[in-house]
């Protein structure tokens, strides 16, 4: 008897995370269709995703560029619809024939789309860790009452939820401590006095990962961390104090829970995107990823420290913004994408990056953000004072 294919939206398919998407689901065309796909401004890259896939709907970030695809997609005749309306992302993320829905888009823009899907009782992937650093517990209340599946495709919080009970309602009794595993990216080792001199391209040289440009440099800062942080403590339900963070240069473990009677358990796999994306896409069966095999008899060793906190000053502010009031993560989170970009556009130093979110902590006190509305006019004040901390840096 044949199972019906699952039929998948992907928010940011021409993404590192979206596009891994689209080849585990390749694999496995008998099991997986697409439905819809988003980029925001990729137009050749989607336009050759959907002359393979012939999605139903695409969606482009602006106008011009969803004019382009729609014109490109014409001339090649191909059927698939340019969606353009203010609220195109939410329409393919919450559609009725969908059934799942990868969450990839980067930064903040994710929200709209990801509460969409959850208060659609979609079959969630959550890539987009800035849902539940913005969103906090309206999105994890919105999941509930909309009777959503959310599964978490960050490799730590994947490794977090392949290391739990499967039955939810018991892990706050089970667990003691959540220990989230981080490479230290490309200066692990270097002096924090040197960092004012990093370019652009040396952060985005992840040792590990294959990465975006903005979460290669969180992950250089350690700040891709510190929204783990949040998120794993939105996600598994437990308090900051019970989140620990070690560096583990080989990422080979990609987190661990410790519980209750001291016994850890932990989820070990290459460094491939594919083997998270391809757990959300089949849990609770397993299905081929493509990711490559981990050979133990050619491992010399697998090693842990501390943090530097020197070297990683951004990490101690994920702990700081949860025991702040309600929306201080979402000033954070909107604050260092400000800053990364403008890192990225060479208008910022690398080491000022944690001076224009530390500034930007302080300059903004939230009020308590209930709704997404409120949520979203947080994340604009917060952008506003990171944007003039960025201009007096730099002056």
């Amino acid at each position: 008897m044949s199972v019906p294919k699952q039929r998948v939206t992907v928010l940011g398919s021409t993404g590192s995370v979206g596009a891994n998407t689209l080849d585990v689901m390749a694999r496995h065309p008998e099991r997986y269709e697409v439905f819809a796909l988003s980029a925001a401004t990729k137009v050749d890259e989607l336009l050759a995703q959907c002359a393979r896939f012939t999605p139903r709907f695409a969606v482009m970030a602006s106008a011009p560029h969803a004019q382009q695809l729609a014109d490109k997609l014409a001339q090649s005749g191909l059927a698939t619809r340019v969606l353009t309306a203010p609220d195109a992302l939410e329409t393919i993320a919450s559609h009725d024939e969908v059934d799942a829905v990868m969450a990839a888009i980067v930064g903040a823009a994710g929200l709209g789309p990801c509460l969409a899907a959850a208060r659609a009782g979609k079959r969630l992937l959550l890539a987009n860790k800035e849902a539940l650093v913005v969103g906090g517990e309206l999105f994890m209340r919105t999941v509930r009452e909309g009777g959503a599946t959310l599964l978490p495709i960050d490799s730590e919080h994947s490794a977090i939820f392949q290391s739990l009970p499967e039955d939810p309602s018991t892990w706050a009794r089970r667990i003691d401590k959540i220990i989230l595993t981080a490479s230290g990216g490309p200066f692990r080792t270097r002096a924090p006095d040197t960092l004012s001199a990093v370019t652009p391209e040396q952060a985005c040289a992840h040792p590990n990962w294959v990465m975006g440009r903005k979460i290669s440099v969180d992950s250089a800062t350690m700040m891709n961390k510190a929204l783990e942080v949040i998120e794993a403590r939105h996600l598994f339900g437990v308090t900051p104090e019970q989140i620990e963070v070690v560096i583990h240069p080989q990422s080979v473990v990609h987190s661990m829970v410790q519980f209750a009677d001291a016994s850890v358990i932990a989820q070990l796999g290459t460094p491939d995107m594919r083997v998270p994306i391809a757990v959300g896409l089949a849990w609770p069966e397993r299905i081929e990823s493509g990711a490559g095999r981990l050979d133990f008899r050619r491992m010399s060793a697998l090693t842990f420290e501390a943090p530097d906190a020197a070297l990683f000053p951004g990490l101690d502010l994920a702990w700081q913004a949860l025991r702040a009031v309600s929306g201080t993560t979402a000033v954070l989170n909107a604050a260092n994408e400000v800053a990364v970009q403008a890192f990225l556009d060479r208008r910022l130093r690398f080491d000022h990056i944690h001076a224009v979110n530390m500034e930007t902590l302080e300059a903004v006190t939230p009020s308590k953000p209930t709704s997404l509305a409120d949520l979203l006019a947080l994340d604009e004040t917060a952008r506003r004072a990171a944007n003039a901390t960025v201009l007096r840096l730099t002056a």
